[in-house]
């Protein structure tokens, strides 16, 4: 329960770390686009509507640009505030918040438009600020004013809706993440009820036989053993070298137990030894291979375990020579098989392949094949 508690703090602090970029990232890019935006806006009024009215007689410069000054920073402010009104109600439905994002921006438009009709009859003809309004002045200065509001409200909704799908999906990654990863903290804790029977069967029966020492040994092998599976982290990942390890203190109990009948042999290329494989993959396909080649058998048999590298590939391989159509063999292994193919699956996403090829009287081979991955 520890282990699945400290995992999911460990995600939620990264969880928390990647939102919190993301808001930073997402707040440089509004005051880029909202500086840029308006900069680019006072730039198109003065181009397209001041610029050609300088040769006029009374036309006042200074008085043109303060307006415009008024004009870009108000239409800033509301735009600031349009971007707060959607990132409240972000969280809602789709047609809600079309629904409201873009009235509240036709609301915004006509403040926006009452702001520049009101300085421009100030500041440029130094009237008062509702004197001489028609419908037909208002009507075309609102025009302008609700597409510039319903320009800014598209692009705030489309940055907006777009960075809630974004952790919409981060929490889906994470949440399948979580599922598997969990997964295989089961798969990585489950143990054979038939190999700690017979286990604790052997060291009850060396003690019976005051073969204390060998007994005291198996525990400690088998606690060894707990120990080990027990301290890997939930990534269930490590290197071939390590699972050798763990593979070989297994193997260590089982030798106890059968003694000269069960023999061991390791093939194992160099170059495969530091390549990536999931916790615990080989355990359980040794140990049916023993339950099925080699218990049965009053004189035992040998497994083989091989390892190599061929074209960017990882082949493992277990080996037996028990009877290789025996029929519970075949659904041992399956069992086997289905553990050792779960941890391959979240490690590698389908791209892994495991044959068994069975011998008629000469054993059993299951092969595994993966990415090479250091």
């Amino acid at each position: 329960m520890m282990n699945v508690n400290n995992q999911l703090s460990e995600y939620s602090d990264e969880s928390l770390a990647i939102a919190s970029q993301a808001v930073s990232q997402q707040k440089q890019q509004f005051w880029t686009l909202q500086i840029a935006g308006w900069s680019g806006y006072a730039l198109l009024v003065f181009l397209a509507i001041i610029r050609p009215q300088m040769d006029n007689v009374n036309f006042s410069l200074s008085a043109q640009i303060y307006n415009l000054i008024i004009e870009t920073m108000s239409g800033f402010l509301l735009s600031y505030l349009q971007w707060f009104f959607i990132g409240r109600i972000v969280h809602l439905p789709l047609n809600k918040l079309l629904f409201f994002s873009f009235s509240f921006a036709a609301l915004l438009g006509v403040i926006y438009n009452i702001i520049k009709l009101s300085f421009f009859k100030v500041i440029v003809y130094h009237q008062h600020w509702n004197e001489g309004w028609d419908m037909l002045e208002f009507g075309g200065w609102l025009m302008f004013s609700l597409t510039t509001m319903f320009a800014w409200t598209s692009i705030f909704f489309i940055m907006l809706y777009n960075t809630k799908l974004q952790k919409e999906h981060e929490r889906l990654l994470t949440a399948q993440t979580l599922v598997k990863d969990a997964q295989l903290q089961m798969l990585r804790y489950q143990l054979n009820p038939h190999f700690m029977f017979n286990t604790m069967n052997a060291i009850s029966t060396l003690i019976l036989k005051n073969e204390n020492d060998k007994a005291n040994e198996m525990l400690d092998k088998l606690c060894d053993f707990f120990r080990y599976t027990l301290d890997f982290k939930p990534k269930s990942k490590t290197t071939l070298k390590k699972e050798l390890e763990l593979l070989r203190l297994y193997l260590s109990i089982e030798k106890v137990r059968f003694g000269d009948r069960l023999t061991i042999e390791f093939d194992i290329n160099e170059a495969a030894l530091k390549c990536q494989v999931p916790n615990m993959l080989l355990q359980p396909l040794v140990e049916n291979a023993i339950k099925y080649a080699i218990e049965p058998r009053k004189r035992g048999g040998k497994i083989t375990i091989k390892a190599t590298c061929v074209n960017h590939k990882l082949n493992l391989q277990v080996l037996d020579d028990g009877h290789g159509n025996n029929a519970k063999a075949q659904q041992g292994f399956g069992i086997g098989i289905s553990n050792s193919k779960a941890r391959l699956d979240a490690m590698f996403n389908g791209d892994y392949e495991v044959h068994l090829l069975s011998r008629f009287e000469e054993g059993v081979t299951v092969e595994v094949i993966m990415p090479k991955v250091i």
